[in-house]
């Protein structure tokens, strides 16, 4: 199974796209800034070219990652991957693998099948993470899930893509 870097780099858009919305004034904005006791003018201060590109690295690393979270058969290939054999095509590992991705390869290859992953991922992964983070900082209920919000919904979406194009 390859890498396809074009897709991943589509889906790390995900996150810049869905913030901008998500993060709207009119939609969870002004909650969030109130939760954070951000204002207009702290938002205005930072250098939002730096903030966009580190953002779109970030996304590009999670995208790494989460292919391998939402498409099943990269596991097959982890688990194998360092047997001598794996890299003779014609070994009779290499062609038993070949024979099980043309049987199962596309199992579990669809959008649907990714965005639940990477809801779930955002339920079961992000959720503690940001939950913990939230009880030492002493953030509310509020800033912890309008967060996770974001992230079930951007997790959910970047999966699709990811198991649906790659």
């Amino acid at each position: 199974m390859e890498i396809n870097f074009l897709v991943i780099a589509i889906a790390a858009i995900v996150p810049l796209l869905t913030g901008f919305i998500w993060y709207h004034p009119k939609v969870f904005g002004t909650a969030w800034m109130n939760a954070n006791g951000l204002t207009e003018a702290d938002l205005q201060s930072g250098n939002m070219a730096k903030i966009f590109i580190l953002t779109y690295i970030f996304s590009f690393m999670l995208s790494m990652m989460l292919q391998s979270l939402v498409i099943h058969q990269f596991s097959i290939y982890s688990v194998i991957m360092d047997e001598p054999e794996f890299k003779d095509p014609n070994s009779e590992l290499s062609l038993m693998v070949a024979s099980f991705m043309e049987k199962y390869g596309t199992n579990f290859r669809t959008f649907k099948h990714g965005m639940l992953h990477g809801v779930l991922a955002g339920i079961f992964i992000v959720l503690p993470i940001i939950g913990i983070n939230s009880l030492f900082e002493r953030k509310s209920f509020k800033y912890t899930f309008i967060h996770v919000g974001y992230w079930a919904l951007t997790l959910g979406l970047m999966g699709g893509i990811l198991c649906q194009y790659i």
